[in-house]
């Protein structure tokens, strides 16, 4: 059975790091470092110098999480008044 878990290497601020991430997770870096107009690499290193703790692996799965949470949020405040107004 193959690994959800898919380790890659990726330069950050000059050096050669490997990072394991599920699929997902690397799906939404790209995703976020294309609207962003940056490569994957800097966004990981815009990641790795803004974490406080943790792993690298972990900074940037909570930094995707936030990306997308905050992105749902006014999706879905836009969303209920239409909701509503079908449940009249």
């Amino acid at each position: 059975m193959k690994s959800p878990v898919v380790k890659r290497s990726i330069v950050v601020a000059g050096h050669k790091t490997s990072v394991s991430l599920e699929e997902a997770f690397w799906n939404g870096m790209k995703e976020i470092s294309g609207l962003r107009s940056m490569t994957l690499s800097e966004l990981v290193g815009e990641i790795d110098s803004n974490r406080q703790q943790g792993n690298l692996s972990s900074a940037i799965r909570l930094f995707v999480l936030d990306y997308f949470r905050t992105r749902a949020v006014p999706a879905a405040a836009a969303a209920a008044p239409e909701a509503a107004r079908h449940q009249a």
